[in-house]
């Protein structure tokens, strides 16, 4: 007997986090996020053996070959769509090639949504500079980028001087004339440090995690 298209299961949004944890709650935190946000269903899963995420060059290396399999393993178990949680967009064309379903970099997510809200985006993230893909979005509204002191990667972010540090390194780019804030690191979520810079500076912020979510939520009507 044929089920009601109502009543058939619903294929989930498959979110590929890059900070490897044995914790299932902790792994789902961005899966979670969205659903509660957009009412979309998830399921997360996280790449192995990278206990500090992707947070230089050799560790985006490492991790995207993993993000690919990772990729073709939800999608062949019926991700209706992929999510991958890392605002350095790695491996985005190479999974986007070996999967056929929408796959959506977090970081290019969130620098599409910062387009429609502001003129001048500052970028603050977990690196020196800007992520390449979300530079390359930008273009001429990129105003600047910072990095929180003492953060070097993601795992950094859940020190307890670390929301202080966040907030400072934005209020900064605010100063240098920044209208709008895009946080190009998905632990940035993590931490639920959103609403406070947004209270406190008075200016859009743009979630790479939401932002994902917001365009898997149009795939996921498609």
């Amino acid at each position: 007997m044929s089920v009601p298209a109502s009543e058939a299961p619903a294929r989930p949004i498959g979110v590929i986090r890059v900070l490897t944890s044995e914790d299932p709650t902790a792994v789902a935190t961005h899966g979670t996020a969205i659903e509660e946000r957009y009412g979309l269903p998830t399921v997360s899963r996280c790449i192995p053996d990278q206990p500090h995420g992707i947070h230089d060059d050799e560790s985006e290396a490492r991790a995207e070959p993993k993000i690919v399999a990772l990729a073709r393993e939800l999608a062949d178990a019926g991700a209706r769509a992929l999510i991958i949680s890392c605002a350095a967009d790695p491996a985005l064309q190479e999974t986007r090639r070996a999967v056929g379903v929408p796959v959506i970099g977090a970081g290019s997510a969130a620098a599409a949504v910062a387009l429609g809200l502001g003129h001048r985006v500052g970028v603050l993230g977990i690196r020196d500079e800007a992520p390449p893909a979300v530079r390359a979005l930008l273009g001429d509204r990129f105003t600047a980028s910072a990095r929180p002191h003492g953060v070097h990667r993601t795992t950094d972010l859940l020190a307890p001087e670390g929301p202080a540090a966040v907030l400072e390194a934005a209020a900064g780019l605010v100063a240098s004339g920044a209208d709008t804030l895009l946080l190009a690191c998905t632990g940035l979520n993590t931490i639920g440090i959103r609403p406070l810079l947004e209270r406190r500076l008075g200016i859009p912020v743009v979630d790479p995690v939401l932002a994902a979510g917001l365009l898997a939520s149009y795939a996921y009507e498609a």
